[in-house]
Order: C-alpha cells, then sequence, then structure tokens
C-alpha cells in the first residue's frame, strides 16, 4: 500500500504517547509538579499529535468525529472512543498529580489500561483486513504493542526496563517480518478469488481494467524492490533497538538518552513505513500487478 506521510506520523507518535501514558499511569511514584507536567505535557503531544495527522489522510477530515458512532462494528471508531476515554482519565489523573500532589491509583490504572487498548484497536484497524494478509497477523497487535511500551519506558527514563524491552521488541520485529512475508502466497490469492469469481474456473484478464492509473492502484498497490526492503529493515532494527540500547550504557544519561529517543523514533518510522509500503492488498491481482 501506499506509506502516507501521516498514517506513518500516526502510528509512530501516538503509540510512544500512549505507551508513556501508560507507563506514567501505572507508576508507584509518579511526577508531580513542573517535572510531571513536562511528561504528561510530551505524552499528550505524541498521542493528540498523531491521532491529529491521521485525519490528514481523510478526502474530508472534518468528518471524522462521525466515526464514533460505529464503535459495534468499526475498529477505526473504537480506536477513536478508546483515545478520547485514555486521554480524558489521564487528564484528570495529571491534573490531581500536578496541581495538588494527589496519587489517584485507580484513575492511573485506568487511564494505562485504556492508553494500551487504545494502542490495541489501532493495530486491529489493519489486523482485521483479510485482503491485506502480511497485516492478517496474530502478531500485529503484539508488535504495536510492544513498540509502545518500549518506547513509553525508554521516553519514561526507565533505563533498564527499555533495554530489555527494545531488544524484545526488535526480536517480535523480525519473527513479525519472517511469518508474514509469505503470506500472500501461502493464501493462494489469485484474480479468480480477487474478483470473486473462483469457483466458476480459470479466471483471465483479457485488457487492462483501466487506460490510466486510478485510486485503488495508486493507495492499494506500492511494488518495493526486495532489496531495497532489506537494507531498509536493517536500518530499522538498527536504529529502533540496537542503537537505543547503546546509548542507554554510555555515560552522561541525559544526552545520550536523547539520542536514544531520537533514534528508536526514526527507527520505528522507518518500521512503519516498510509495514504499509510492503502490504500487498489483492486488489493488486485484478490490475496484474501481484
Amino acid at each position: 500500500m501506499h506509506p502516507a506521510p501521516s498514517i506513518i506520523a500516526f502510528t509512530t507518535l501516538s503509540g510512544l504517547g500512549f505507551g508513556l501514558l501508560a507507563w506514567l499511569g501505572i507508576d508507584s511514584t509518579p511526577p508531580t509538579g513542573m517535572v510531571g507536567f513536562v511528561f504528561f505535557a510530551l505524552a499528550f503531544l505524541l498521542a493528540a499529535g498523531g491521532l491529529m495527522a491521521s485525519t490528514l489522510h481523510l478526502g474530508h477530515p472534518e468528518r471524522a468525529w462521525r466515526a464514533f458512532s460505529q464503535w459495534k462494528t468499526s475498529w477505526l471508531s473504537r480506536e477513536g472512543v478508546c483515545a478520547v476515554l485514555a486521554m480524558g482519565t489521564m487528564a484528570l489523573y495529571a491534573a490531581a498529580l500536578v496541581f495538588t500532589g494527589t496519587h489517584i491509583v485507580w484513575l492511573g490504572l485506568l487511564g494505562a489500561a485504556l492508553s494500551l487498548a487504545t494502542v490495541f484497536t489501532t493495530s486491529m484497524i489493519y489486523t482485521q483486513l483479510k485482503t491485506v494478509p502480511r497485516w492478517n497477523s496474530r502478531l500485529t497487535p503484539l508488535l504495536f504493542l510492544v513498540l509502545a511500551i518500549s518506547g513509553g519506558a525508554l521516553l519514561s527514563g526507565r533505563v533498564s526496563m527499555a533495554s530489555g524491552l527494545l531488544f524484545a521488541a526488535g526480536i517480535i520485529q523480525i519473527v513479525w517480518w519472517r511469518k508474514t512475508d509469505s503470506a500472500f502466497s501461502e493464501r493462494n490469492h489469485t484474480l479468480g478469488t480477487a474478483t470473486g469469481l473462483g469457483d466458476r474456473g480459470d479466471v483471465r484478464s483479457m485488457a487492462h481494467p483501466h487506460s490510466s492509473p486510478n485510486y485503488l492502484m495508486k493507495e492499494m498497490v506500492y511494488v518495493v524492490g526486495r532489496k531495497h526492503a532489506q537494507n531498509l529493515r536493517v536500518i530499522s532494527l538498527v536504529l529502533m533497538s540496537v542503537l537505543p540500547v547503546i546509548f542507554l550504557a554510555m555515560p552522561y544519561p541525559h544526552v545520550f538518552g536523547f539520542l536514544a529517543v531520537l533514534s528508536h523514533l526514526i527507527g520505528v518510522a522507518v518500521s512503519r513505513w516498510l509495514f504499509f509500503a510492503q502490504a500487498e492488498h489483492v486488489v493488486g491481482l485484478y490490475y496484474g500487478m501481484r
């Protein structure tokens, strides 16, 4: 699929933001005062900024609010509901901590659960799509959650915890790539299954469906060279997991801590670019591009 910058920004920033909110919510000794204000402000900026970026991919962003009414059937709607509940709950929790120094434990735990639920619903938007076999895997929610949790641990300054989680995130990312690389071929999709005419014999295309590229061809069919993709995977893993762990073991924690966060952020963004760019949609079969 076409890797739109707005969707990459959305899945990268919101995951880090809600991951940080989750850690702040379960912290037994959370930051208060100005320090707490900075941590919560950063988390809200990342989470809200990511969500706002997602609307840029819509034809009519002003209509995004209508998605909330479909929460019974739509994971996109559930994501919106969970995001609002999570940020609202954590805003109350943060206000009590920052302005009164009151630690409302149950409110923080509830906000943390809702924050992780938001990340999960985001992942399910893609996991549910059987038309994109690479995404349609049980590992996809796990990948989204572990990246959010590890990024949140890194942003909240939990050095030892972050190092272990970043290593785990790298392993899960590798496993996800290995398991999903063959997903499209294993589903045995053909032009017949793509058009719904599979039970009528050998389906062949007699002519190209369109004389010029259309929306589906531009948005749903994107081909990345194998060598190019492999190089980007290595870059992603190094920036996302390897370098941050090395930086966390270095002296001058403020300087190298910042470099660890920056490296992780760029690495996750590269991983997300590949997540979308390598997603093979079955509609490509109809256009003879798979």
